[in-house]
């Protein structure tokens, strides 16, 4: 997949007359309604024979727009989304800077500079997709705005659990831990990308060797706890457990750690850029008086990974 970047005022050497599909949403966490938009565009794409491609935004709008200082964390990272879009079958990917200068721009214009001018025949976006300054443009005055230039298919409310499926409900569910609820509205399990690094080496002396995981700091992460995950490294995935807390049984310093006991491996991965899949939230991180309770409750967390990914196994 390609990857182009834009930036307004729209750079000339972008303007084309190949034309393409064009699926239009920032799209984070490409989740079950994300990807119905998206194949929709690439079979539309196929069906004519072009190039499906997708627009997004960076940073997310809400940084750019609010009066106040915000940070957003993501679903999705960058990189990540991309390569979620790309599995789908899109050929390019725009990913437009979202500058206060980019949110000025009226409806039309939106459509004319970043629509027209990229030689969009076709465009595929969800029923409350809106652009333009104040987000003024509604599907509805897509095709008006675009002169019949190009076509436009507009993708209506995908539902489950008793409500749309949207990133805002996935954050939701996300940060109460709920990670069965998570993966459904997904369609995959959760991820998150890291690199391995030295921590305190304090789990091999009890006999759960960890890799301490460094997260890039605009991601999300589930909350405080212990989970069934599973982990790729290397290409590999292994079963796991893995604890997000701040080792209140050993010490007061309040930096957050995500550590990860890897289920029958042996080996030193320190440096390694690693993916954690999150399966299922079971305890919070309690604080023990001694070294003893810590080992059988860490035990039992090992037999309830293993208990999981055991019925997991049955049920497939």
């Amino acid at each position: 997949m390609e990857i182009k970047r834009l930036h307004h005022p729209f750079a000339a050497e972008f303007k084309t007359t190949e034309p393409i599909v064009l699926a239009l949403g920032f799209f984070d966490g490409v989740h079950r309604g994300h990807q119905v938009v998206i194949r929709e565009a690439a079979a539309e794409a196929k069906k004519r024979g072009i190039k499906c491609a997708v627009m997004t935004f960076d940073p997310h709008p809400s940084m750019v727009l609010s009066k106040v200082k915000k940070t957003v964390k993501y679903l999705t990272p960058l990189a990540q989304k991309g390569d979620e879009m790309a599995k789908l079958g899109v050929d390019i990917l725009y990913v437009t800077r979202f500058t206060s200068h980019f949110s000025s721009l009226l409806p039309e214009e939106f459509v004319q500079q970043y629509i027209s001018e990229l030689g969009a025949v076709h465009v595929v976006a969800g029923f409350d997709y809106s652009y333009g300054k104040f987000g003024a443009g509604k599907m509805e005055q897509l095709a008006e705005y675009g002169n019949g230039q190009f076509e436009v298919t507009t993708v209506g409310k995908l539902s489950d659990m008793n409500d749309k499926v949207s990133s805002t409900v996935i954050r939701r569910y996300l940060n109460e831990g709920d990670m069965e609820a998570v993966t459904k509205l997904l369609g995959r399990p959760y991820e998150t990308k890291g690199t391995v690094i030295h921590g305190d080496k304090r789990g091999r002396t009890i006999g759960f060797p960890t890799a301490n995981i460094l997260t890039d700091h605009d991601l999300m992460l589930p909350p405080i706890g212990v989970y069934a995950t599973r982990i790729l490294v290397n290409g590999v995935c292994y079963e796991s457990m893995t604890s997000v807390g701040y080792n209140i049984t050993f010490k007061d310093e309040k930096i957050l750690s995500t550590e990860v006991y890897i289920l029958d491996f042996n080996d030193q991965i320190y440096g390694e850029e690693v993916i954690i899949e999150w399966h299922k939230y079971f305890r919070p991180e309690l604080k023990f008086n001694g070294i003893e309770g810590l080992v059988e409750q860490l035990k039992l967390d090992e037999i309830n990974t293993r208990d999981f990914f055991n019925g997991q196994s049955k049920d497939n």
